[in-house]
């Protein structure tokens, strides 16, 4: 009798060949809002973002403008969430406007998203650099240059994607954790010494709010909140997508929104309501405005803690950004707007391994690219282009509003007219009022010239008319294809 010999599962599975299936039922709801929250970089925007805002926007009216920001999100997250129920794709905002509005508004949807998550990768990895190389230099007297810190991080980012999602999330999870722990500690220690001049809410007074200029602070405040919508993109490998997805997406926009405008007050209060924005602008980096907060109000070692935190922060959204970039590739290659190639997956893992590896090569040869220029990693890189991925966001929010009022139109699916649609048609014109403020200002922003901001802001009508193009292209080669675009893959 011949004796069989066992196979282990992932030869086995290997042996299936090319995939271009994610894993299935392997991401709760729990952890969606985990990576979500990653990609938000909590500590990284408080300390690195915020305090620019402050400086440029409206002084310490700067928690109220949160609040606004969240408000508005919050009426834009009802339309999306109800069409999450419905569209179960990676494509994300991308599928979404193609269920919508149709295929070829679909591709140029999609090659926004692409323009602007990986745009915003570049930024990340400009300011990951410039603070990390600062802090060695601080701490330990060892002198590193920023691109060098950036492509060390960049190599185990690559890993993580590679590898299979639910690994990174652990990851993640941890980060998270400790960032809000660090941050929520100091908070607590200004209002337990009673900050510069005792506790007081003047930070969400009509005088405050309206300020200085307040339209800049809330360019600053929707900036902040880039990363939440990413919870559609993880619909394939969600366990019940239809009830995780909408959870993941509330529980990340309140915990995200509670806790910056939370530690915003804590952070005005610290310097003193009156003198905020004089202390920022005093600062040669404005970054360190929290560290001179920890050192005044918790102590040297903290402030060594904090630093460390800033740079995970950092760290923990290049993660999660890298794992949302991939899955664009991956969905665009596999719907037939980018090469087929990008759109298989890992025969073990269930990855989008091809379109990671495409993602690290990309930011390799930025990285690269700015370090030969002897540009700035953190007032170049990373202001010009988490700006412009801020501009696509609101591009794309504005886009699925629009279609979640049209998809529904068809069928209701059992959600009340307020859910979809009054609320997604407040939410676009909101955000339409938003991203024509972001414009007109985007020189401000960035701090580039006006001729340089406007050809920065280009790329964006550049991507659009490509992925429309693509989507053209393939209505005329491909019809039954393009007929499946944007369609569920649960």
């Amino acid at each position: 009798m011949e004796q069989s010999i066992p196979v282990h599962p992932t030869v086995r599975e290997a042996a299936v060949g090319p995939s271009t299936e994610l894993r299935h039922a392997t991401l709760s709801a729990g952890f969606i809002t985990l990576l979500v929250i990653s990609a938000a970089s909590p500590l990284s925007v408080v300390a690195g973002g915020f305090p620019i805002g402050i400086m440029l926007g409206n002084g310490a009216g700067t928690p109220a403008l949160v609040v606004a920001a969240l408000a508005l999100l919050l009426m834009f997250a009802a339309g999306y969430t109800a069409m999450a129920t419905c569209v179960t794709s990676a494509g994300g905002f991308y599928a979404m406007v193609t269920r919508g509005l149709g295929g070829t508004a679909g591709g140029a949807a999609a090659m926004i998203a692409i323009v602007g998550y990986v745009t915003l990768q570049f930024a990340l990895y400009g300011i990951l650099g410039g603070v990390t190389s600062e802090a060695l230099q601080a701490q330990f007297g060892l002198v590193a240059p920023w691109w060098l810190c950036a492509l060390i991080a960049m190599a185990t980012v690559a890993y993580f994607g590679y590898r299979q999602i639910d690994f990174s999330a652990r990851v993640l999870g941890c980060f998270v954790i400790a960032e809000y722990v660090v941050v929520l500690t100091l908070d607590c220690l200004i209002l337990f010494k009673g900050g510069a001049s005792g506790i007081n809410a003047s930070s969400f007074a009509p005088s405050t709010v309206a300020g200085g200029n307040p339209f800049i602070g809330l360019l600053f405040c929707f900036a902040a909140f880039i990363g939440f919508e990413a919870t559609t993109i993880y619909g394939e490998e969600a366990k019940n997508p239809k009830r995780s997805i909408p959870i993941a997406t509330y529980a990340a926009l309140i915990l995200v929104g509670c806790f910056y405008s939370f530690s915003l007050w804590c952070l005005v209060l610290g310097a003193g309501a009156d003198q905020v924005v004089a202390t920022i602008t005093a600062l040669s980096d404005p970054t360190n405005f929290v560290y001179g907060l920890s050192q005044k109000y918790a102590g040297g070692v903290f402030t060594i803690v904090l630093r460390g935190m800033f740079i995970m922060s950092i760290y923990a959204g290049l993660v999660s950004f890298h794992n949302s970039t991939a899955r664009y590739f991956f969905s665009m290659g596999r719907e037939g707007l980018l090469p087929k190639g990008l759109g298989l997956t890992h025969p073990v893992y269930k990855s989008p391994h091809r379109a990671s590896i495409l993602q690290s090569v990309l930011c390799a040869v930025v990285v690269v690219a700015f370090a030969v220029a002897r540009a700035d990693p953190v007032l170049t890189l990373f202001a010009w282009l988490s700006n412009l991925a801020t501009v696509c966001v609101l591009a794309l929010m504005i886009g699925t509003a629009l279609s979640v009022v049209i998809y529904f139109r068809r069928s209701a699916h059992g959600h009340g007219a307020m859910r979809i649609f009054w609320l997604p048609l407040l939410a676009a014109a909101g955000l339409s009022a938003v991203l024509a403020l972001a414009i007109a200002n985007f020189h401000v922003l960035t701090g580039a010239s006006r001729a340089l901001s406007a050809g920065v802001l280009a790329l964006v009508p550049i991507g659009a008319l490509i992925g429309w193009q693509s989507a053209r292209r393939l209505r005329v080669k491909e019809p039954a294809r393009y007929a499946r675009l944007g369609q569920n893959r649960d």
